[in-house]
């Protein structure tokens, strides 16, 4: 048997890393267990939000630009209808996933979390849990273990899961399409995410509902795109990955939570995945100081509630294209109530700023 930990973590992807970080700034004992080994790459946008910089920061995890590039807006594509907004209060950085992922590690390791890599966990119980054919104990125990949770299934915290999946693929490029940018490409039930990257790299995302799609075949649901990549050679290999919007009745049961998508989850197309998991690693953390995983509940469901809410939102331009046609003409036409959208997705805004917003939106369906 193993030394006990206070708290285990199982599951070393950047939900699970910020999980243990978050309550090792809480002088618990940590302990964290992954079947693999770093660094743990991804099929993303690789985009970083700057709410989801801004919990890095939090965890003491410093992105700078060197670290990949710098972008301050968004635009969104349609065909020859295009809007732009800049994000508030500073931009993004696209990095690519291993190296946030690395890290994360690094951190991890400076602040004495212990972190068992190919470490397999076969089982949990109440005292603990089989890591690597050895029985760890642990006061705490949470599961950062992805979509497909096997905690999740081992604690009966299943209750309530409904997946909506879509399908991402992934490559990297050598070339700089964008500067100061990322896009979102719409095209029939399809997006492509164009994020830039460091060493003239640039990433593209194609993410649809068909789990057969081919790279290619998608690409050329984008003209433009496809001729800015024609001449390109890939930087990486190809990645795909699945990305699910699903909620849970519970995220906790007496000492087991759930943290990361473990927990529930948003459709990529928010680009909030990785911001909203770092934001409940440190309500998780502030739950175990109190001894009361009680109040990580509440803490979970309002801290879900807005990217929810977005994900539902840009799912129905997704599946609507007259409507989104529409929507792109009246936020090209109207620049700051675009920025205002984006305010309203990336940063915690009033009842009524989401009212006004909303009223002006509609206005500008009516007249667009």
């Amino acid at each position: 048997m193993r030394l006990p930990t206070e708290v285990l973590i199982i599951g070393a992807g950047p939900a699970g890393l910020a999980a243990a970080i978050a309550a090792r700034k809480k002088s618990f004992s940590v302990t964290v267990a992954d079947s693999g080994k770093p660094p743990i790459d991804k099929a993303c946008g690789e985009g970083l939000l700057p709410g989801t910089l801004a919990a890095l920061r939090e965890l003491g995890i410093c992105i700078q630009a060197e670290d990949g590039a710098s972008f301050h807006r968004i635009r969104f594509i349609d065909g020859n209808t295009s809007a732009t907004a800049s994000f508030p209060h500073g931009g993004g950085i696209g990095v690519r996933r291993t190296v946030l992922h690395q890290k994360m590690a690094a951190r991890a390791g400076e602040c004495g979390v212990e972190v068992l890599w190919n470490a397999p966990v076969t089982s949990i119980s109440k005292s603990g849990a089989v890591v690597g054919g050895e029985a760890i104990h642990a006061e705490w125990i949470v599961g950062a273990d992805g979509i497909h949770s096997r905690v999740r299934q081992w604690s009966d915290l299943d209750a309530g899961l409904n997946r909506e999946l879509r399908f991402a693929q992934r490559r990297h490029y050598r070339t700089k399409l964008l500067t100061d940018c990322v896009e979102v490409h719409w095209g029939r039930e399809i997006q492509a995410y164009v994020t830039p990257l460091s060493r003239e790299e640039t990433c593209v995302v194609l993410i649809s509902r068909d789990p057969s799609m081919h790279f290619e075949d998608g690409l050329r649901e984008f003209p433009k795109l496809a001729d800015g990549l024609r001449n390109a050679d890939l930087s990486s290999l190809q990645r795909g990955a699945v990305t699910a919007t699903c909620k849970l009745d519970r995220v906790c049961r007496e000492n087991i939570a759930l943290v990361g998508d473990a927990s529930g989850s948003v459709d990529a197309i928010t680009g909030e995945g990785l911001g909203l998991s770092f934001r409940q690693a440190l309500a998780l953390a502030d739950a175990l100081e109190a001894g009361d995983l009680g109040k990580y509940q509440p803490a979970h469901r309002r801290l879900a509630r807005r990217p929810h809410v977005m994900s539902r939102l840009l799912l129905v331009l997704d599946q609507f294209g007259p409507l989104r046609r529409r929507v792109l003409r009246g936020l090209a036409k109207d620049p700051g109530l675009f920025s205002s959208l984006l305010m309203a997705h990336v940063t915690e805004t009033s009842s009524a700023f989401l009212a006004q917003t909303g009223a002006r939106l509609g206005w500008r369906l009516i007249a667009a």
